[in-house]
């Protein structure tokens, strides 16, 4: 399988890990102390670094640092959203397709020389 594709794939589970990690318990635990919010969401951030931490390293291998960066942002948004609306019940906002839109700017930009090269220009 190509890095990026294996990239993309961890990436994909950090990052559902990591949104639970930093938000479910707004949800879940906001009877309980912040501690015990704390230690939990710690717990789970554990697997959310048991993916990432390969995942950037395997990209690293075919992308540079700015297009990890992206990918992983662009990939963070794709998460989120569905988290937002479908587990924390969030109302649908026109801000997230205009954050959508933003990131798309940053792959174009951030990923313009490989495809101008790829493209022969």
């Amino acid at each position: 399988m190509h890095p990026v594709f294996i990239t993309v794939v961890l990436l994909l589970i950090s990052n559902v890990f990591m949104t639970f990690a930093w938000y479910a318990h707004l949800r879940d635990l906001s009877h309980k102390p912040w501690i015990v919010a704390a230690l939990v969401s710690w717990g789970i951030a554990l697997l959310e670094y048991l993916f990432q931490v390969p995942a950037n390293r395997i990209g690293f291998t075919v992308l540079n640092l700015g297009q990890l960066k992206v990918l992983q942002e662009v990939i963070t948004l794709t998460v989120f959203v569905p988290f937002a609306l479908i587990y924390m019940k969030e109302p649908f906002r026109l801000d997230f397709v205009w954050a959508g839109l933003c990131l798309l700017g940053a792959v174009f930009f951030i990923f313009r020389p490989q495809v101008m090269s790829a493209l022969g220009f």
